[in-house]
């Protein structure tokens, strides 16, 4: 059997270096005014919302641990439900399962369902267009990032950041469980791959714990379009048109291993998807509309 993981292992590298090489080599040349763009925050006044921070759990087929996710964020944010107000939104794509009965009864503020599965990014942008949350945040289902992470999250954004992510590849991030083998080729052939769209260079893309004042998370996932697992990527490249300040910050990370990312299968579609996110860009699709920005944020050419 190891052989054969091996095996599997160096097939599915070859196959995402040669993925990635193709799409560097068509790539635009990155500028440094990019980075140095992100890394400015601009003063902007408070952002729009009823509470404090809402938190986006896209789910899917988690009826056995939903229930548990809902309660550690709501012990974990305690002090936040306190102070601002907080609301966990639950989004189950489609779910064959009971998820969302396990999450109403753990007692998440509001529960979604979309009848067929979409993708991880159909749900998490339901959740985000309907919080209340002045900071909205979206993690995982499994909890690869405790919820009390998502504090430090919170404090960056009110500091004055237009958008957070935690990065697994930050020098100071902790990872307590590793992801296995065949997963790790992967995640650094997708970080590759997505320089075919991003003009910046990041650490992680992929990471399942984000954060965004309300008024840009509504700007950015108003555009979003891609429903599946290269919507972190469009995300990533609204952030560098729109001209928004993003952060990085380390993370603890317990990788589950009962993830339901697919490596060969998911860069597939990964492949596919940043090609329409190339095509769309140079159609206009992204541009913003009449006020949707403020005036000095003007999309990238």
């Amino acid at each position: 059997m190891s052989r054969l993981r091996d095996a599997a292992v160096g097939a599915a590298g070859a196959f995402l270096a040669v993925g990635a090489w193709r799409a560097i080599s068509r790539r635009p040349l990155a500028t440094s005014w990019i980075r140095s763009d992100l890394d400015r925050r601009r003063p902007r006044p408070p952002a729009p919302g009823d509470l404090r921070l809402t938190v986006v759990v896209p789910a899917f087929a988690e009826q056995g641990r939903i229930g548990e996710t809902v309660r550690r964020l709501r012990v974990d944010l305690d002090k936040v439900a306190t102070d601002g107000g907080l609301e966990i939104i639950v989004v189950d794509d489609g779910s064959p399962d009971s998820t969302a009965r396990e999450a109403e009864r753990a007692g998440a503020d509001r529960v979604v369902r979309h009848p067929r599965n979409r993708g991880k990014g159909a749900a998490v942008r339901t959740g985000v267009l309907m919080a209340r949350g002045r900071t909205i945040a979206f993690t995982d289902a499994d909890l690869a990032y405790s919820p009390d992470q998502i504090l430090g999250l919170l404090e960056e954004i009110e500091a004055g950041w237009d958008v957070v992510v935690g990065s697994r590849r930050h020098t100071e991030t902790t990872t307590l469980v590793r992801a296995r083998r065949l997963r790790e080729v992967g995640g650094r052939a997708i970080n590759l791959l997505t320089r075919a769209v991003l003009l910046g260079h990041y650490r992680d893309t992929q990471c399942g714990l984000k954060a965004f004042r309300s008024d840009v998370a509504r700007v950015i996932f108003t555009h979003c379009r891609v429903d599946g697992f290269a919507f972190d990527v469009e995300v990533f490249h609204l952030i560098e048109r729109y001209h928004l300040s993003l952060a990085e910050v380390p993370v603890r990370v317990e990788n589950s291993p009962a993830s339901t990312v697919k490596v060969a299968r998911d860069a597939l579609r990964l492949v596919r998807d940043l090609f329409r996110i190339r095509r769309w860009a140079r159609q206009g699709v992204y541009d913003p509309l009449p006020g949707e920005l403020d005036p000095g944020d003007l999309p990238v050419g």
